[in-house]
């Protein structure tokens, strides 16, 4: 996974909920090839209400228009990377609606880092006497 800041291109999908790709959840194909692909990263929405070209409003409210809601898929990263991934819906998204938009990333965080070890000078006290003082914060 990369991490960017700065300029960058967000890619939106917007499909249904029902919407399938081989028998799985399209938008789980999406992430899925957003993942193969390197890209920065890429997170699900679900709607609780919308409509699209079909004109039928989905919603939570109704129980039976609420089983195919409208869903976003949210893709960020460099202009060039997004570009170069869009080839990987083609075929995949008939009924849906992609867009691009530019954005700026302020804050990339997330991952873990790996926690420091602690210096010579701490020993085996030092550790313990953090270990204490977490717990007093929680």
């Amino acid at each position: 996974m990369t991490r960017i800041t700065g300029r960058a291109l967000r890619l939106t999908v917007l499909v249904g909920e029902r919407d399938t790709w081989h028998h799985r959840p399209l938008y789980t194909e999406i992430v899925h090839r957003a993942h193969a692909a390197g890209l920065a990263g890429a997170s699900v929405f679900r709607g609780i209400e919308g409509f699209g070209a079909s004109s039928l409003v989905h919603t939570t409210r109704l129980l039976s228009l609420g089983d195919d809601l409208p869903v976003a898929v949210l893709i960020v990263d460099t202009e060039e990377r997004v570009r170069a991934f869009l080839p990987r819906l083609e075929g995949l998204v008939s009924g849906g609606l992609v867009f691009l938009d530019a954005c700026e990333v302020v804050q990339c965080a997330g991952g873990r880092e790996p926690a420091p070890s602690p210096s010579p000078s701490q020993g085996s006290q030092g550790s313990q006497g953090s270990q204490g003082s977490q717990g007093s914060q929680g």
